[in-house]
């Protein structure tokens, strides 16, 4: 998770929202990526997606059997079908998503039944340090939002 972590950091430098995930396959990281909607101007870039495709690429296979996906936040409804969809058995995540989790927040879109895959959940792994990179990085959007413009003549 701490290698999630660091990926998360990378998204924050950017001003991005701090999410990041890896994809480990035998205790090696496989695939890394962290969230680059804003800068991507891309709906699709999540982390999850991103270290899901990396990851494909890596193994030269769409099927991330014997993978563990490691993500700062509980995937939501777009990442938890490519986890899905990539086969992925284990999710890991640090943190649940109030507003979009679909690893059992909002609704359990990876251990869904009728799904012809199941993947396993983990939760809460570094919970306090996946929530506070969020909850400051919000606090000072907030912050910067607020701050009066420089009049201008």
């Amino acid at each position: 998770m701490r290698e999630a972590i660091a990926e998360a950091r990378k998204a924050e430098q950017l001003g991005e929202v701090p999410i990041g995930a890896i994809v480990v396959k035998d205790n090696m990281i496989v695939g890394r990526g962290y969230n680059l909607r804003e800068t991507s101007f891309d709906a699709t870039a999540h982390a999850e997606i991103i270290a899901i495709r990396q990851a494909s690429e890596s193994l030269g296979a769409w099927r991330l059997l014997d993978c563990t996906l490691y993500v700062t936040l509980e995937p939501c409804p777009m990442c938890a079908g490519a986890i899905v969809q990539s086969r992925v058995p284990t999710v890991v995540y640090g943190t649940v998503d109030p507003k979009a989790g679909c690893a059992g927040t909002l609704m359990n879109l990876l251990q869904e039944p009728r799904f012809n895959h199941r993947t396993e959940i983990i939760t809460d792994i570094l919970q306090p340090e996946c929530a506070l990179l969020l909850t400051d990085f919000f606090k000072q959007l907030r912050l910067r939002l607020k701050k009066p413009k420089p009049l201008q003549s």
